[in-house]
């Protein structure tokens, strides 16, 4: 009985820091891995290392003008690799 106890709080253990880490993944941005979260109270993951693709050269659009997310202080346009299309695609990032 106490085995299915401390199994039980294990799984929930491991299923209470997969919530936690939900909205946060690595993404490979402008050629480095980074981790990338939806919101700024989200606790950023360790990435591991790994090989992004080479950043192809081309033109950051225009933005437009805008107030950043509460929270952050400012948004740019970063190239961010798509693993589902294999290309790279300008998204906006905001710290």
């Amino acid at each position: 009985m106490k085995r299915i106890l401390i199994l039980m709080a294990g799984i929930g253990v491991l299923l209470a820091t997969s919530v936690v880490n939900a909205d946060c993944r690595c993404v490979c941005m402008n050629g480095n891995v980074q981790a990338v979260c939806s919101s700024t109270l989200d606790v950023e993951p360790v990435c591991s290392p790994r090989v992004c693709p080479i950043t192809p050269p081309s033109v950051e659009p225009i933005q437009r003008p805008r107030v950043p997310p509460v929270g952050t202080t400012n948004c740019v346009q970063r190239q961010v690799y798509n693993e589902y299309t294999r290309q790279y695609e300008w998204k906006e990032v905001c710290y």
